[in-house]
């Protein structure tokens, strides 16, 4: 797998494409060759077709020259997140190439370790992004696996975020926090060092992690 296209909707919409290429030490070798983003939470359905028309131009690239299309599999709202992962199926399908999922999280995590910020001692690093309701999607990191990758020692989860810290602060677990977004290129740089290491994964079943904040109407009732 050389080349590949990402896709996340966890947040707003982002897009990259990827080249791993020949001599490549490992995944932080990447190069990124196209990426689009939009922190437009409500336009996933706009933008997510534009985003990869624009990255095939920037990269100058056929569907075909692409070798996999990678796919941020949450956790997020219900609306956006299906958006990414309906369009990557499609877009996998039609061009003939394989569809991997990576958990959106494990990307921001690899950002963090990448930028050098597991500074000063401190162990572990929480994840938060905005799950709407007033509640957090989080996930807790540290140290890093055979691949290279930031280990997820807790979560997924979803839940109040004063909770969250309630838990590692009696815990007494040293943290830093991080809220950033999802890039679609670092989606793909944890994609590269799991298919290095035999880790890559098929699943690109959405992380919800509770109902759907649309429910259907029971419709009118019907007296006998």
């Amino acid at each position: 797998m050389k080349r590949v296209l990402a896709i996340d909707t966890s947040a707003g919409t982002s897009v990259a494409i990827v080249e791993l290429r020949d001599g490549a030490s490992g995944a932080s070798d990447a190069v990124t060759l196209a990426t689009w983003h939009s922190a437009d939470t409500m336009k996933h359905a706009e933008n997510v077709g534009i985003a990869i028309s624009d990255c095939l131009a920037q990269a100058e690239l056929k569907p075909r020259q692409l070798d996999a299309v990678v796919v941020g599999r949450g956790p997020a709202p219900f609306t956006g997140l299906r958006v990414g992962i309906a369009a990557s199926i499609l877009f996998a399908e039609g061009a003939h190439v394989p569809l991997f999922g990576v958990v959106s999280l494990d990307a921001i995590a690899l950002a963090e370790a990448q930028a050098g910020r597991h500074a000063n001692g401190v162990e572990q690093l929480l994840v938060a992004t905005d799950a709407r309701r007033g509640e957090v999607y989080w996930a807790v990191f540290g140290g890093q696996d055979a691949a290279g990758l930031p280990v997820r020692l807790r979560g997924p989860g979803v839940a109040k975020l004063t909770g969250v810290l309630e838990q590692l602060d009696a815990a007494g677990t040293a943290y830093r926090r991080a809220d950033a977004h999802v890039e679609a290129a670092n989606l793909a740089q944890v994609f590269f060092a799991q298919h290095l290491a035999g880790q890559a994964s098929h699943d690109v079943t959405a992380l919800y992690l509770r109902e759907p904040d649309a429910v259907p109407s029971p419709g009118k009732k019907v007296s006998g």
